[in-house]
């Protein structure tokens, strides 16, 4: 029965605002002024001006002083911050000043830092910003139309189409649906989606006839009213109460349980908390060494904090925000690639398989009907199963079959009968059915079903139980040459007044086969070709019959080896199936279920995996990857979940990600191995020289001046332009690994230091009786600046040999620096820091001392494997 339309502007509009959920839907209707016609533009248009944009309540923009703030919370800072008041209890003044300053620049150097990266990434979610499909007029008496406009723009009242894969952008009440299901995860912790369909009038509690904002259709369609935006929303309510959170954690199915950890977290957070566990028993450790060998009491307290400050990389955060931001910002101009969470892009970098569906990737969107293999009365009937699904279930357009099927039919035909009911497709069930009445057929409905051939010859009768086996041998063998089947069958059913189900798609009448050609992407062969030489291999997993995926495959040059299909995952545990996943390229036949089981049984096999789909059925797989891809044209829900959104969905793009994502990668390890390095030297000469000498081998102010203008130097590491070579292969850091293989530049850094010690004693005499502290003081200043320009130049990233005399930003950097340690212990600030001039027969002895240094140096990082190019392999 048609709904009343009360006729919008018939009386004054009311205050727009939430609507009971159990009124009736004549009292909705009338409530909100509207009717099944939809808004007039003009009406609408009001309603924004009065309710305001479709938008959640969002924090003020955080300020930089907050931001400030917060930056003491990272744990590098929080240590350096106790550090500098343990100093000033025990009264060192100067010592706490220089932390104090290092903390200052460390949080404003990040502050600024990420409130650049969040300007820019809420431009960057501006390009990808959601839409709805509504119903509007022009005018009162004009037809409605059905429209895209901003999920921004919606309205109280709006009429709002929903198809499989879109966000509910509003809160809605249903007034049609067909075979609706919902995923509310994020708003009740349900992983099974819930079942919607109108109710006249519900009760007071019931909910199954709302849509509420923040849940996703899982399949289905439905056509609603809104009833509620913005502020106003059921999610708006829950998310300001705090479950918000703890519902989104659970919309994997998983509940509260944490996702596993990402590359990101395994790499440099884990180097963070190794390096803050080795800080913290550093000065005990010190204390504990000088009392025992020296007799030195609390007063070696601030050489203790020093050191432990030395070991500090205070600006880790900052160099992580720069580089990730930066290479952030380039892939969205120079690519199209839009990064919604920036330590995606590290993980992007580590990333050594990609699994991808084969439609729209490998293959082109648009598949074409081949009539040399295609029975016409199959295409007929498939014709009118898409036509009158679209229009029964009110879907917003057609998927790319079905758009491809209308194209090929004649559609005079198809029109001439009058549409019933509607069961669409979903990914699980694998069939479209349309119930339509056949023209002139009294008393008789038609079940026009279409599908995977599988899932409809098993529906099927047949007289012969041999012709089953017969239709599955020739699809296979069809499938083998490269082509794509949908069978198709019809059944009559007594005419009734209730609705569908699935039961009702039984004892089915075959007609025949649809056959469809997948041409190649245009890029595809040269992106796969760039992929492999990335080192990144690419995995399929797909809903297509085995032999169709496989022959992809082999066009593009990819060996699909034993094809594996997903029913055959149902009984293997985790470890099985991760072994299985490990040797196999092509799942064929997968349900989303089956390839977010293969995603996570990569990642469970030392794997980082990234998986790009742009469907419904690809969200267990994208929410289960170290990385979510999905392209600019997916399904909203597909979208929102993604962690790398690409202008087109092609796989070039995914390959200039990669680049991206391993250049960040690079530079943050250039500066862990390069800070991590010299800082461990220094610490093993000043733990060796404090036990020696009888004074402290550098004053506590003097070690921080000199790690805060090696702190400085290091920021130009986020500007640097690794060699090409180095980005061949995925960066991961792996900290048990990485750590270790910086102790031998620790070492030789160390022995570095203590032949200065030896070419300080010789050319300053009375040194070690005290006779000269300042000059040992100055004389070591100057060479640990010069030393640390080195391991700049020298420890970089595939460091580029090709780049001749380019002024880059690490050479002026490292310039820069040895300049300040040159200079410094000359310039009038020397003596306010313990330091004198030193007799020039030391500055040729500390060059040979540095060139041998550089020699040694080069020649071990050649024997050493790079930690930050090893792949996750087991």
């Amino acid at each position: 029965m048609a709904l009343p339309d009360p006729g919008p502007g018939s009386r004054p509009a009311p205050a727009v605002g939430p609507v009971a959920g159990d009124q009736t839907v004549l009292q909705t209707l009338r409530a909100l002024d509207t009717g099944p016609r939809g808004l007039t533009e003009a009406e609408a248009g009001h309603r924004l001006a009065r309710s305001g944009p479709n938008t959640l309540p969002t924090a003020r923009p955080i300020s930089l002083p907050v931001r400030f703030w917060r930056s003491l919370r990272d744990p590098f800072t929080a240590v350096l911050f106790c550090l500098g008041l343990v100093s000033a209890v025990v009264s060192a003044w100067g010592t706490a000043c220089v932390i104090l300053a290092l903390v200052i620049v460390s949080c404003a150097l990040r502050a600024r830092g990420e409130h650049r990266a969040d300007r820019a990434g809420a431009g960057l979610r501006e390009l990808v910003a959601g839409t709805a499909s509504v119903r509007r007029r022009d005018s009162a008496d004009a037809e409605p139309q059905a429209r895209e406009i901003p999920v921004d723009d919606l309205v109280p009242g709006d009429v709002v189409r929903l198809a499989p894969g879109d966000l509910v952008p509003a809160d809605l009440r249903l007034i049609k649906a067909h075979g609706l299901t919902v995923q509310q995860a994020a708003l009740t912790g349900e992983s099974a989606p819930a079942p919607k369909h109108p109710v006249d009038a519900p009760a007071a509690d019931d909910t199954a006839h709302l849509c509420f904002q923040g849940s996703s259709v899982a399949s289905g369609s439905g056509t609603g009213i809104v009833v509620a935006t913005g502020a106003d929303t059921r999610f708006a309510a829950v998310r300001g109460t705090g479950r918000g959170r703890t519902a989104e954690r659970a919309r994997d199915g998983t509940g509260p349980s944490p996702a596993p950890l990402s590359a990101f977290d395994r790499s440099v957070h884990g180097i963070s908390w190794t390096l803050i566990r080795f800080m913290l028993i550093t000065p005990p450790l010190v204390l504990m060494a000088n009392a025992a060998l020296r007799g030195r009491g609390l007063e070696t307290l601030p050489f203790a904090v020093a050191v432990a400050v030395g070991l500090t990389p205070e600006m880790l955060p900052v160099i992580v925000t720069t580089c990730l931001a930066r290479g952030a910002a380039l892939l969205a101009r120079g690519h199209g690639v839009i990064v919604r969470r920036l330590p995606a892009l590290h993980d992007l970098g580590a990333v050594d398989v990609l699994c991808v569906d084969k439609t729209g990737t490998l293959t082109q969107d648009r598949p074409v009907v081949d009539p040399g293999r295609t029975d016409p009365d199959a295409l007929h009937w498939a014709a009118v199963s898409a036509w009158w699904t679209l229009q029964a279930a009110e879907l917003p357009h057609p998927d790319p079959l079905d758009e491809a099927l209308l194209d090929a039919a004649d559609l005079d035909r198809v029109e001439t009968y009058d549409p019933v009911d509607a069961l669409p497709f979903d990914p699980v069930r694998r069939l479209a059915t349309a119930v339509v009445r056949e023209p002139g057929a009294l008393g008789t409905h038609l079940l026009v079903v279409k599908g995977a051939v599988e899932e409809v010859v098993e529906r099927c009768a047949f007289d012969d139980p041999a012709e089953r086996e017969k239709l599955l041998a020739e699809a296979a063998a069809a499938a083998g040459d490269g082509v794509r089947l949908l069978a198709v069958a019809t059944a009559h059913r007594p005419a009734r007044a209730r609705g569908y189900t699935p039961a009702d798609e039984r004892g089915l009448a075959f007609h025949g086969f649809v056959a469809f050609h997948d041409a190649l992407a245009d890029t595809a062969h040269d992106a796969v070709r760039a992929l492999a030489g990335q080192g990144v291999t690419v995995k399929v997993l797909t809903g297509d019959h085995p032999a169709t995926a496989a022959r992809a495959c082999r066009d593009l040059g990819i060996d699909p080896g034993e094809v594996t299909v997903g029913a055959q995952t149902a009984d293997l545990d985790d470890r099985a199936l991760a072994e299985l996943a490990a040797r196999t390229t092509v799942f064929a036949r997968c349900t989303p279920a089956d390839k977010a089981r293969v995603v996570a049984a990569l990642r469970l096999h030392g794997h980082t995996v990234g998986f790009l789909g742009d469907g419904v059925n690809d969200l267990p797989a994208l929410r289960a990857a170290d990385v979510g891809v999905c392209p600019r044209d997916g399904v909203d829900v597909a979208r929102e979940d993604a962690d790398v959104v690409l202008a087109e969905k092609d796989l070039t793009a995914i390959g200039h990600a990669v680049d991206a994502g391993r250049h960040s990668s690079a530079n943050i390890a250039s500066y862990l191995r390069i800070t991590l390095s010299s800082n461990l030297g220094n610490v093993i000469a000043m733990l060796a020289a404090g036990l020696l000498l009888p004074f402290l081998p550098m004053l506590p102010a003097q070690v921080l001046v000199q790690n805060l203008c090696f702190d400085g130097a290091q920021l130009a590491l986020a500007h640097d332009r690794p060699d090409p070579a180095a980005l061949r292969r995925p960066t991961v850091l792996r900290p048990r690994a990485f750590l270790r293989s910086l102790t031998g530049f620790g070492v030789l850094g160390a022995l570095a230091d203590l032949t200065t010690f030896g070419v300080l004693a010789w050319v300053l005499p009375g040194t070690l009786d005290l006779g000269d502290q300042e000059g040992f003081h100055a004389g070591w200043f100057t060479e640990n600046l010069l030393t640390q320009a080195l391991v700049m130049l020298l420890l970089r990233t595939g460091r580029r040999t090709a780049e001749g005399r380019t002024p880059t930003p690490v050479r002026r950097s490292a310039t820069a620096l040895a300049a300040v340690g040159i200079v410094l212990p000359l310039s009038p600030l020397g003596p306010l820091l313990g330091m004198t001039g030193l007799p020039l027969i030391y500055y040729p002895l500390l060059a040979a001392v540095l060139a041998l240094y550089a020699a040694a140096l080069v020649a071990l990082r050649r024997r050493m494997p790079q930690p930050q190019g090893e792949t996750s392999q087991p």
